[in-house]
């Protein structure tokens, strides 16, 4: 086979490497998460009406400790532990949720992205990956194969190409299409998509229908040996679908994806593996209300760190 020359390779060079190394040594310090808001908003105002003991807590107190919790991989009883040392060492005169309270109130805790309406419209890209919640590890897998007792959840996510944030998520169990969760996330965004960017699994007319009410682009390749729904000649508009067919018989598939700018998708896992560096490939919860809540917390901090800086190259 000949040999490729590693000299024709592209190679990247990261222009702001002072201010992108500030931004991870930044991602561990605890000011950035214990903010004056957060202590003055600890406890609970209890202003709406409910059944039951007036919370203690309010849910930013909550989502802080939920928050530390997932940063540093900790259990319940040692995020208890932990905030107490915390709280003590910065001199705050605060009570500290039990890891009951913490357990609890992650089950129903409603969180959210806090997504500001940006000018324009913005484009989407929308892929998903798989959680473990227990089974094997690598090496039991290769010496001895898999058993019955593996369990999995789907984290869909949906990625904005222009700043690389998670601005839709949903946790489903495996056995959830990937398409499914596409409304939801849509409808969670305040502002207007423009184009949504998916691989071949999004290739299906309940798909294209959802973007076809909302008034988004598809840029989905249809599946190979894909064939014209509708007519050349007909008078209703082209389907977005049968423009793809076109264009991958005119241009060929790699050809059409540089057209359309489908190499964009790859952002969203890229996303998934900045997720997977930081908080591994594990739900520690398992009940999955809860793990919808931890799910949503790592993606917020994978956010937040977005925010803090990310590398440019040239």
């Amino acid at each position: 086979m000949p040999k490729t020359d590693t000299k024709d390779k592209p190679r990247y060079k990261i222009t702001n490497w002072a201010k992108y190394n500030e931004a991870l040594v930044n991602r561990g310090n605890l000011t950035f998460w214990i903010t004056d808001e957060v202590v003055q908003a600890w406890k609970h105002k209890n202003d709406e009406e409910r059944q039951g003991r007036p919370f203690l807590y309010s849910d930013l107190a909550i989502e802080t400790l939920l928050t530390v919790r997932e940063l540093y991989q900790m259990p319940y009883r040692m995020t208890e532990g932990f905030g107490k040392w915390m709280f003590g060492l910065m001199q705050l005169d605060l009570p500290i949720p039990d890891y009951t309270s913490l357990c609890k109130r992650a089950a129903a805790l409603n969180l959210s992205f806090d997504l500001k309406k940006k000018k324009g419209k913005i484009d989407v890209i929308v892929d998903s990956t798989g959680l473990k919640v227990y089974g094997e590890g690598e090496w039991k897998m290769r010496t001895h194969g898999k058993s019955k007792r593996r369990t999995w959840r789907k984290l869909h996510l949906m990625i904005d190409p222009a700043t690389q944030e998670i601005i839709g998520e949903c946790l489903t169990t495996n056995s959830v299409h990937d398409t499914v969760p596409v409304p939801e996330m849509l409808d969670e965004q305040k502002t207007p998509v423009d184009n949504f960017y998916g691989d071949g699994i999004f290739d299906t007319w309940d798909t294209y229908d959802t973007l076809a009410v909302r008034g988004i682009n598809p840029v989905i390749p249809p599946r190979r040996g894909a064939v014209v729904t509708q007519h050349g000649n007909s008078k209703r508009p082209p389907l977005p679908r049968d423009e793809a067919i076109r264009g991958i018989r005119k241009l060929g598939r790699k050809g059409w994806k540089i057209k359309v700018g489908y190499h964009r998708r790859s952002l969203a896992e890229t996303a998934m593996f900045r997720m997977k560096t930081i908080f591994g490939g594990r739900l520690k919860n398992r009940q999955l209300r809860n793990q919808k809540s931890e799910s949503r917390i790592r993606c917020k901090i994978l956010n937040h760190f977005t925010k803090l800086g990310m590398p440019k190259y040239r």
